[in-house]
């Protein structure tokens, strides 16, 4: 492991509280004042180690005054997120990059993602990954892509990709006919929030349009998000839906057609009700006429 190491060569010690607490201060001066050196790789890297003090309230502040230096500082932070041996300090860096959203940090940002063995490393990773916004996106679709990395990896890629949304849309638009079934659900829960803040005539025929995928899951995230969306002519598809061949799929339709609520698809659920021969697909498609006869 490489060492994390002052520009004079020497380990940085984790100071006392005093110590600590009077650097903080001397930074927190400086910075207000505009006179700090974001330079001094001597006090930036004090500043980093002191991130892993006990003190919560102190880590965070040391956090806030690094992300107020800024892009300078963030080579630094990427030596801790990669080879600081204290998870603690390996959980500010990262955190404090979110503050900072460097593209050029997403690299490092993504081993630590796949790699650490800290939990909240990787949940803070994924979160500066998802504040550095549309820099991050490939990379973001590469982990969902590949056979080899965890779905904990992948769950963590999709809800990044969703917070970006807007920002990534030229991926996901185009990513929409990516050869693998995870991304393209993962990019149907991206779009479904660029539907819902900007409601665009093109992510709703996306979504629309992800409805007849191949994939399974790819339908039904789909599904949940026009429903979510109450989106009102997505009705005549979902109402097809009800006779899919396959269960999941008819029962996200009768869930949405539910969320939706419009009476308009009372009939058809009637009508698919007989149909059904699945147990649970039978008990949605009571809930979703009892609540539409409710309204």
């Amino acid at each position: 492991m490489v060492n994390f190491e002052t520009q004079s060569g020497e380990n940085p010690i984790q100071l006392s509280h005093a110590e600590t607490d009077a650097l903080l201060a001397a930074v927190s001066e400086q910075l207000n004042q505009n006179t700090f050196n974001p330079d001094d790789q001597k006090i930036l890297k004090q500043m980093i180690e002191s991130m892993g003090d006990s003190r919560g309230m102190v880590r965070l502040s040391f956090a806030e005054a690094l992300g107020k230096v800024g892009k300078p500082v963030t080579p630094l932070l990427l030596e801790a997120v990669a080879n600081h041996p204290n998870p603690v300090v390996r959980r500010a860096s990262t955190k404090t990059l979110t503050l900072i959203a460097d593209p050029i940090a997403v690299p490092t940002l993504v081993n630590a993602l796949l790699n650490d063995e800290d939990t909240v490393v990787k949940g803070s990773s994924v979160g500066a990954l998802a504040r550095i916004g549309e820099a991050a996106v490939p990379a973001l679709l590469e982990i969902l892509a590949s056979s080899t990395y965890p779905e904990s990896a992948k769950g963590y890629a999709a809800w990044a990709l969703a917070f970006i949304g807007a920002e990534g849309r030229e991926y996901l638009y185009r990513e929409i006919n990516s050869d693998s079934p995870e991304v393209r659900a993962a990019v149907v829960g991206a779009i479904a929030k660029i539907a819902e803040e900007s409601t665009e005539v093109e992510a709703f025929q996306i979504l629309i349009n992800a409805l007849t995928d191949a994939s399974p899951i790819v339908r039904c995230e789909a599904a949940v998000a026009l429903g979510s969306l109450a989106h009102q002519p997505a009705i005549p598809n979902f109402v097809e839906l009800l006779h899919h061949p396959d269960w999941e799929t008819r029962k996200a339709a009768a869930l949405a057609l539910m969320k939706i609520g419009d009476v308009i698809a009372l009939e058809p659920l009637q009508t698919a009700l007989t149909q059904e021969q699945e147990a649970g697909v039978q008990a949605i498609i009571k809930l979703a006429i009892s609540q539409l006869e409710k309204d």
